[in-house]
């Protein structure tokens, strides 16, 4: 069973590099500044949502709604807009 995961794991490769690329592309391109900010703190930097706020000054809840917008955003661009990334490759 490993041995066919492997297998399999090599097979997407391209497919996961090119989800990457278009999230990276989408991030820039689809959320606003701020959204991406507090975005790359969090997955990035990897600060909980309090050290955040406290880094620019909001709300524990504002981070928190900030957030969520922006994933929400990313989830429609990559769902909904995949074809016209997967065209300007």
């Amino acid at each position: 069973m490993a041995v066919y995961a492997r297998a399999m794991a090599s097979d997407n490769s391209a497919q996961m590099s090119r989800v990457k690329r278009n999230l990276l592309r989408a991030l820039r391109e689809d959320v606003t500044p701020r959204q991406r900010e507090m975005l790359l703190l969090y997955y990035g930097e990897q600060l909980n949502m309090r050290q955040i706020g406290t880094r620019l000054g909001v709300d524990k809840s504002t981070v928190s709604r900030t957030i969520k917008r922006g994933e929400r955003r990313l989830q429609r661009c990559l769902r909904y807009g995949a074809e016209a990334f997967l065209a300007a490759d």
